[in-house]
């Protein structure tokens, strides 16, 4: 299993992916969030391939202020083997290496799965809410 920085031939899989373990929705088109990573810093857009194929992914983004991680993903059949930890400890460390200070993130409140993942790895709820303003439509 090699993690490397996503590739544009990486994108079909990618997508294929995060359908895969329900990350997509239909008012975010993930080709374009792909693009809009794609041109702001790649570099943090990182998938974990097994032989030729993409088994998970993470982006992670930095605004100056807090990290992010998004689209974090590992195909079902692969998932529980440590490869999620590895995707975030990898985004942390560059997120680290170029100052930042915080990480947060976003999961769906009726995913407790994925929080007590989060929370393994050293992830607290935090008290906010979340607001949200579409800016630009992707349908």
């Amino acid at each position: 299993m090699e993690l490397r920085p996503f590739q544009a031939d990486d994108t079909d899989q990618t997508v294929a992916l995060w359908q895969a373990c329900g990350l997509t929705r239909p008012w975010n088109d993930p080709y374009k969030d792909i693009r809009r990573k794609l041109d702001e810093d790649p570099l943090l857009f990182r998938v974990a391939v097994y032989d030729t194929q993409v088994i998970g992914s993470v982006m992670a983004g930095f605004d100056g202020h807090r990290g992010w991680i998004y689209y974090l993903a590992v195909l079902p059949q692969y998932q529980s083997r440590g490869l999620g930890k590895r995707l975030v400890q990898d985004a942390e460390a560059r997120l680290h290496a170029i100052g930042c200070p915080k990480i947060q993130l976003m999961i769906r409140q009726e995913n407790t799965a994925v929080s007590a993942f989060y929370q393994t790895l050293g992830y607290e709820p935090a008290d906010v809410v979340v607001l949200g303003k579409r800016l630009i439509a992707d349908q």
